[in-house]
């Protein structure tokens, strides 16, 4: 089986209500969609969903890098050869972690279909059962954010993750409304998205929330600031998750030797794909660091490779995947079963796209063959 051509959407998927993180707002998640044709017949789809501030790609560049770099050098390749296609793709240009997840996880799609298996059984079988689903509450005031959580709790939901990351006191105000809210049993998880800038005023927050009882608190320094995290770790007995500042082998690495958090947040898009988070999971097993895997608000292509790792893997022990939900049109057709996710056993990425959706959400596309 060999890749005999490469289809390149560029599209816009609609959001039923803009989201608010606090580097960003979005009132639509503009996507790469990558459909692998092989000589055999089978076809799988891939997504990369690039973000600015993480990983340095953009929704344009990402194509334009697919278009001109990548697909031109994988013609021919062989899908199955993943550890091969990775180093084709390094080789070729540094870095570009989304577009070559979007490659990565089309061959994985397109292998598991030819072998008419699911992509968790290409990576070692499926471990989970189910994942309780988290819902994401965008910036907003902090009486809007207890209610949302509020309507949440009545839907079934038992955990929300808070995006904050303006002022910090500001902040303190939006997580204890929702607390204040939905009482002590509902899990709550605190995302800044680097927006606290510093350990001082990381700890500083956190002392004003000690009686909040936060899961974890995810990403409040800059990326590169892995020493913040180690002090703001060291004196705080809230755990931490890195997230922006963890995008590969290399930060990986440092976060281990520096124990720098107790808990990493793996996505597709910032590591390269699906081959690469696996390798990253181990590492943090090894390391004895907990895993979730996270999304940049993926379709259903990007939401279900992501869920087949996290299915497949001990070390995950939370996901927080839940971008169909939050498009008003998707592409794909994964299903949750709220407020859990089960995936079927269907194969590859066990979902079917919608060509004709697919086709009226793409602004431009390309066509690259032998």
């Amino acid at each position: 089986m060999k890749i005999s051509e490469i289809e390149i959407y560029a599209i816009h998927l609609p959001l039923y209500e803009p989201f608010i993180i606090s580097y960003a707002t979005y009132d639509y998640m503009p996507s790469i969609i990558v459909k692998i044709i092989t000589d055999s017949g089978h076809v799988g789809y891939g997504e990369g969903v690039a973000d600015e501030h993480v990983t340095g790609e953009s929704w344009e560049s990402t194509f334009a890098i697919l278009k001109n770099t990548l697909a031109p050098v994988l013609i021919g390749e062989n899908p199955r050869n993943m550890e091969r296609i990775h180093n084709l793709m390094d080789a070729t240009i540094y870095g570009v972690p989304t577009a070559k997840a979007a490659i990565d996880i089309a061959c994985y799609d397109v292998v598991g279909k030819s072998l008419g298996v699911p992509v968790y059984d290409l990576l070692g079988g499926r471990y989970h059962a189910e994942f309780p689903i988290t819902h994401v509450l965008s910036i907003a005031p902090p009486e809007a954010m207890a209610k949302e959580a509020e309507e949440k709790v009545a839907l079934g939901y038992r955990s929300m993750k808070m995006k904050v990351g303006t002022q910090v006191a500001e902040d303190v105000k939006r997580i204890q409304a929702v607390r204040a809210r939905v009482g002590e049993d509902i899990a709550i998880r605190v995302d800044v998205n680097q927006g606290w800038k510093n350990s001082a005023n990381t700890l500083q927050g956190l002392r004003d929330l000690e009686q909040c009882s936060l899961d974890w608190l995810e990403q409040p320094v800059l990326a590169d600031d892995i020493d913040g995290m180690v002090e703001v770790k060291s004196k705080s007995s809230v755990p931490v998750m890195i997230d922006e500042g963890m995008r590969g082998v290399r930060d990986m690495r440092e976060i281990i030797a520096k124990r720098a958090a107790d808990k990493v947040n793996i996505k597709l898009m910032k590591c390269g794909g699906i081959y690469p988070a696996t390798k990253l999971a181990h590492m943090a097993e090894m390391a004895g660091i907990e895993c979730q895997i996270g999304s940049m608000v993926e379709s259903s292509i990007g939401s279900a490779a992501g869920f087949h790792v996290a299915f497949s893997k001990k070390v995950m022990t939370s996901v927080e995947l839940t971008g169909p939900l939050k498009f008003s049109k998707d592409i794909g057709n994964l299903h949750y079963d709220v407020p859990f996710i089960r995936l079927n056993d269907k194969p590859g990425l066990g979902i079917d796209i919608d060509e004709q959706v697919l086709s009226e959400l793409t602004v431009f596309s390309e066509k690259v063959s032998g």
